[in-house]
């Protein structure tokens, strides 16, 4: 197998898309030698505790109303494409994803950790839930076959939260400054939401790599 790390926040629309094309890709070459790991960024790493409202943060982040709306149409219509369910109107607040990172940390040791991102993804774009409150990352935990109690106390904890944002930090260290950000057998990073078809044309490759050695 491949490692391949991915770099991503569950409240990026653009690491939905990308998620959504790789697993395009994989389906198409279920031989694919990819053994994935997720790994935090934060969009927004001084984002308060409790959140924000969401259109207060669109707008400031765009510069405005309008121009928010521009993006997030574009947004939309490649997520369509994918065959992406996203609601923007019922999303309310942007949250801290500390938390959330944590659970995805924590999946991962339970071997949950795809099944986690993928969760939170949906609760946030689709269900227009806020995955930085603590009784719906239970629930996301819940649904992906962890034990909600276990993920409650710790939620109610510090566990991880510093290791969480030092990997954020240790990241951007690296030049990373955007997500997703992939990066294959600990050598080559491939940034964005990359189309299905090259996914599919790196997993030929890597398998022709493989077969010749």
């Amino acid at each position: 197998m491949i490692k391949l790390d991915i770099l991503s926040d569950p409240i990026c629309p653009w690491c939905y898309i990308g998620k959504a094309r790789l697993e395009k890709a994989m389906e198409a070459e279920s031989d694919h030698p990819f053994a994935i790991e997720w790994h935090p960024f934060q969009l927004n790493p001084d984002m308060p505790e409790e959140g924000m409202d969401r259109r207060e943060y669109l707008e400031t982040k765009f510069g405005g109303k309008e121009n928010a709306i521009r993006v997030y149409g574009e947004i939309d219509r490649h997520a369509r494409e994918e065959g992406l369910e996203i609601d923007f109107g019922a999303i309310q607040r942007t949250p801290n994803t500390v938390n959330a990172h944590r659970l995805i940390h924590w999946a991962g040791i339970e071997g949950k950790q795809t099944a986690v991102v993928d969760a939170l993804f949906k609760a946030y774009f689709r269900d227009g839930r806020d995955i930085g409150d603590v009784e719906v990352l239970c629930d996301v935990a819940d649904g992906a076959g962890l034990d909600a109690a276990v993920i409650g106390k710790l939620l109610k904890t510090d566990e991880d939260a510093d290791m969480i944002r030092e990997r954020d930090a240790h990241s951007r260290k690296m030049g990373v400054n955007s997500v997703p950000t992939f990066i294959v057998d600990n050598r080559h990073a491939v940034p964005g939401a990359q189309t299905a078809e090259l996914w599919i044309k790196v997993i030929r490759e890597l398998n022709e790599k493989q077969a010749a050695s």
